[in-house]
């Protein structure tokens, strides 16, 4: 058995340091690239969403590689993606390709059933083993999703521009020849205290914007052309509001009751949005309502085309947008997305922001006369 899996964000490093850890078989799939989206659209139903169509360009570039078995997370509910994978073995089977999936969901109740297939994956039934490597793999995917997020709030106040790329391109290497999850934990502590160190600008003028939407599309840049980098490069400090160890941590060990995090975005959203879309619909309203109560500049609304629950939030967000009086952009990306023309939309979003703060500042400088 030689195992693969979808490329989501950098979620791939720790998954191989876990695999790492139990002397598992595995292929890592090429980083997603135009190619991946190529291949993906071509066999996937024209109008699913982005997402799938790269992660079947992931699955067929895998198993050309020698992977037979692939490894992917769960869901239910009025999303699609809970049918990812039903829609991928028949394409798969209809090209010819021999390979199995695993699919992890949360226990709900059904835990001997959940432990049958971690087993499978981890090839063996030491328990013991395998929650030692999944609790060092979290510990990995936390500790790396803490790296980024100090990226993107940091970036645009660096005094020698490129200095933290340079940081984080040489932890990314570093992590792909890592061996371990406690090679990787000690590598990621030490790229941590040096982006720390970085010399920083304080007195900059920055803007905050907060980036909401499809977990997909906000985690992988390749599906949102690097938006956070792009938006440091603007002068503006980012913040997400989905990372792969939140979604471990509200939906896998929280599923029943909910993290305080979870509880926080779900009450902000009552007001407008009492019950589950599907997908990530629901977060999208309730952070976006955060993000303007935490004093933000402007959100952004990241979606894949065709993706129900966001286009429900979606209808929601000028009603927010207006009693909340706070900007927000929505942009919805397939693999027809340009990039030029997406910087664009970009560039005048952060203009009005930009002169709709200085605007605020002339205004309080009048009332002070």
């Amino acid at each position: 058995m030689k195992i693969t899996f979808p490329h989501m964000g950098k979620t791939y490093l720790p998954v191989k340091a876990m695999f790492d850890d139990l002397g598992v078989e595995f292929v890592v799939p090429p980083k997603n690239s135009k190619k991946t989206l190529e291949i993906g659209t071509k066999y996937s139903p024209e109008l699913i969403c982005l997402p799938m169509k790269i992660n079947l360009g992931n699955y067929i570039e895998s198993i050309e590689k020698g992977a037979d078995t692939i490894i992917v997370t769960g869901s239910c509910g009025p999303c699609r993606y809970g049918y990812f994978v039903e829609v991928e073995k028949e394409i798969l089977k209809d090209l010819g390709y021999d390979a199995e999936f695993v699919v992890l969901e949360a226990p709900n109740g059904n835990k001997k059933e959940f432990f049958n297939r971690v087993s499978k994956v981890a090839n063996t039934k030491n328990m013991m083993k395998i929650a030692n490597a999944l609790k060092n793999g979290i510990k990995v995917l936390r500790k790396l999703d803490r790296v980024e997020e100090s990226i993107l709030k940091l970036r645009p106040y660096e005094k020698n521009k490129g200095e933290m790329d340079q940081l984080y391109n040489a932890l990314i290497k570093s992590l792909e020849k890592s061996t371990g999850t406690y090679q990787m934990a000690k590598v990621i502590d030490q790229t941590q205290e040096n982006i720390e160190s970085v010399k920083l600008d304080k007195n900059r003028e920055i803007l905050k914007v907060g980036i909401i939407g499809e977990i997909y599309t906000i985690i992988e840049d390749f599906a949102n052309i690097d938006i956070g980098k792009k938006l440091n490069e603007l002068g503006v400090a980012v913040h997400k509001s989905h990372t792969a160890s939140g979604w471990i941590f509200e939906h896998l060990f929280y599923n029943n009751i909910g993290s305080t995090r979870e509880k926080k975005v779900y009450k902000a959203a009552n007001p407008y949005m009492k019950t589950m879309v599907g997908g990530h619909g629901r977060e999208t309203i309730g952070n976006a309502i955060l993000y303007a109560e935490e004093g933000y500049d402007g959100v952004i609304q990241v979606m894949p085309f065709t993706c129900m629950p966001e286009i429900v939030a979606m209808s929601l967000l000028p009603q927010i947008q207006n009693d909340k009086n706070i900007p927000i952009l929505t942009l919805i990306i397939d693999e027809m997305t340009g990039e030029a023309g997406y910087v664009t939309r970009l560039e005048a979003y952060i203009d009005l922001l930009r002169n709709r703060r200085g605007k605020h500042k002339n205004e309080k400088m009048l009332s002070w006369r």
